[in-house]
């Protein structure tokens, strides 16, 4: 059965649910308390140029002659002006809202074209004297404080979005092995905004409830009725569900309605957690899975925060480098350092470092003894390991083994933060997984650490792993860090 037939006038023929209407008038309530917000910082950001360019007595330029009435009023005119150049650069548009970094590079652009448009009325008006000074600086604490009011405000909606307010009513289509993976990350994640309501699926049976609470609300053939009835403002189609003439079929019905988002997945959500690029070739959209998952802004701030807490690291440290290493090699003979071989993005092997814990022949005593291989294949851990020195045991209970590791991470192999390593062995157990684990350096510490070390199980592992990665961001890399010194401290989890 066909669904929309011969109907293109969505909006006209249809009429939303109440609950849709409350949905609105908040987002008009937010936008409306974005431009006030995004007002008072261009505003101190006038006011806090004049007074440094003018009152502060700091030698930037020469104090050309000056009046507070005149810069008032170029404030006056200006902020309205930068208000509608947010608007030009989609700062108010609710489907771009909150979402990564792209809103900070379009706070910046629309500052910046603010910022060369007084430029350019002054050079064609020469009656008026405007204080380059003070332009450069007008520029830069927009920036700054537009910047800043937008973070706080992206911090407390997504505050307000954990707490149920907020929220998009979201239809999955599609209740196949993908659809059901899109529904878990989304609700895995309720600070996104996208409050999954319930799946449109031909082969499910209505009422069912596949993931979690969430509801099976009818065939695909009724999806409009579902969108409208329940207020639904984002679509998303798991590709993979439907055939082809089912998605044009779905496309008509609701994917030309302005007041519904309608997003498709890659086809490979439970495969790839990498991002993609759109690119046009002969007029035909094609997409291109990036090869690594942290990518742009997140990844300058990530190698930065990587080779500076490395670098500072290793040369605060080297002390007791030297310490623990000449110690273990007082205590036990061998090398002092071991070297583990591990896949790193992409797959490249490469091996990590690690003071070494265990006894120079530990190989061949696993391989000596069946039960004790078994057991370690298993979770590739041992509570009581045999091949353990005494030297040894104390370094994994403080985690100082691992230290040799920030030599890892000045070489770009490995992060301070990132999903657990794994030996090329390993790679088979993560199955369907393997790629989205190797899209990511493995990491020094990361939610495994956090969460149990070495008590948790080795499916635990692989979750928590597939959680942090698809999940990214510097705000979670800093919790672990923190969280890591509490639970080295405490020595839980550690053997």
């Amino acid at each position: 059965m066909a669904i929309g037939q011969g109907s293109l006038g969505y909006t006209s023929t249809r009429t939303w649910s109440k609950s849709a209407a409350r949905s609105d008038s908040r987002w008009h309530l937010l936008t409306a308390v974005l431009i006030a917000a995004d007002a008072a910082a261009l505003g101190l950001a006038f006011a806090l140029a004049y007074l440094i360019r003018f009152k502060t007595g700091i030698p930037l330029l020469e104090t050309p002659p000056h009046s507070l009435a005149f810069y008032t009023w170029v404030a006056f005119l200006g902020v309205p002006a930068w208000l509608g150049l947010f608007g030009l650069c989609h700062l108010y548009d609710r489907r771009q809202l909150f979402a990564g970094f792209q809103e900070y590079t379009s706070i910046a652009h629309a500052c910046t074209a603010g910022t060369l448009a007084v430029i350019v009325i002054s050079f064609l008006d020469t009656s008026l004297f405007i204080s380059r000074g003070w332009l450069l600086l007008v520029w830069a604490v927009s920036l700054l404080a537009v910047g800043s009011s937008r973070f706080a405000t992206r911090r407390l909606v997504r505050w307000l979005r954990t707490r149920g307010s907020l929220t998009v009513p979201t239809v999955v289509v599609g209740a196949n092995e993908e659809g059901l993976a899109l529904a878990e990350q989304l609700l895995s994640d309720p600070g996104s905004g996208a409050r999954v309501i319930g799946f449109v699926d031909n082969s499910a049976s209505p009422g069912a409830r596949l993931v979690g609470d969430v509801p099976v609300l009818g065939r695909v053939a009724d999806v409009e009725e579902v969108v409208y009835s329940r207020g639904v403002r984002e679509v998303i189609v798991a590709t993979t569900a439907l055939t082809r003439g089912e998605f044009l079929d779905l496309y008509r019905a609701i994917g030309q309605d302005p007041g519904v988002e309608f997003r498709l997945s890659s086809g490979l959500f439970e495969i790839l957690t990498t991002g993609v690029r759109v690119q046009e070739i002969s007029c035909v959209p094609l997409m291109t899975p990036e090869r690594v998952r942290i990518t742009g802004v997140d990844a300058l701030v990530k190698t930065a925060l990587d080779y500076f807490c490395g670098a500072c690291g290793l040369v605060a440290l080297s002390p007791l480098l030297v310490a623990i290493g000449l110690l273990v090699r007082l205590t036990s003979p061998g090398p002092v350092l071991h070297r583990r071989r591990v896949l790193g993005t992409g797959g490249k092997p490469f091996d990590a470092l690690k003071f070494r814990t265990m006894v120079a022949n530990a190989d061949e005593v696993l391989k000596a003894d069946p039960r004790l291989r078994e057991a370690f294949e298993k979770g590739y851990k041992l509570r009581s390991d045999p091949r353990v020195t005494p030297v040894g045991r104390f370094l994994r209970r403080t985690s100082l083994d691992e230290l040799p590791q920030l030599i890892n991470v000045l070489r770009g192999e490995m992060s301070l933060v990132g999903p657990r390593m794994i030996a090329p062995e390993e790679a088979p157990r993560y199955g369907k997984w393997e790629l989205n684990l190797l899209t990511v350096k493995p990491g020094i510490t990361g939610p495994w650490q956090v969460h149990g070390r070495s008590d948790i199980s080795y499916d635990e592992r692989i979750r928590l792993s597939m959680h942090y990665i698809r999940n990214y961001s510097i705000w979670l890399d800093l919790e672990i860090l923190l969280r890591t010194v509490s639970v080295v401290l405490l020595g839980k989890g550690a053997y």
